[in-house]
């Protein structure tokens, strides 16, 4: 099992306020704006439990809400995906007015496909944390 994690961002919001904005992901739509269109992923869509979009060359992956551990942890499980993984965001109050978010994914990557798409992993891992802590709280 391989996990990649982002750096520590700090929000200037409240624990309690973060997680209530997070914990429901259509609350995340206006992230749609900010995702590159060199990412290659487009057609995000959002529900109170889940996001959807397509990343080509993969096709339409669905990340759904598995648990949420109130004010500290949201954890997805990963849909249509050909390689199995799980996305944990995870906050530590740190004052009543900031927040730190840490974005981690967890994955079983076969070698190869660890050396082809490892550093993609990464990266995105932390350019989600960073979308994360650029939402208005």
């Amino acid at each position: 099992m391989t996990t990649y994690e982002s750096k520590i961002k700090t929000i200037a919001a409240n624990n309690n306020a973060v997680f209530s904005k997070l914990a429901d992901l259509r609350n995340l739509e206006s992230l749609t704006k900010k995702i590159p269109s060199s990412s290659g992923v487009s057609d995000m869509e959002c529900d109170k439990d889940s996001v959807s979009f397509q990343v080509n060359p993969v096709g339409k992956i669905i990340l759904r809400i598995v648990e949420r551990e109130e004010p500290k942890t949201i954890k997805f499980g990963a849909e249509n995906s050909p390689i199995p993984f799980n996305l944990w965001i995870q906050l530590v109050g740190k004052t009543d007015s900031e927040t730190q978010l840490k974005v981690s994914l967890k994955t079983d990557l076969p070698m190869m496909v660890k050396m082809m798409v490892g550093n993609k992993l990464g990266g995105f891992v932390d350019q989600f944390a960073d979308m994360l802590a650029g939402i208005e709280y």
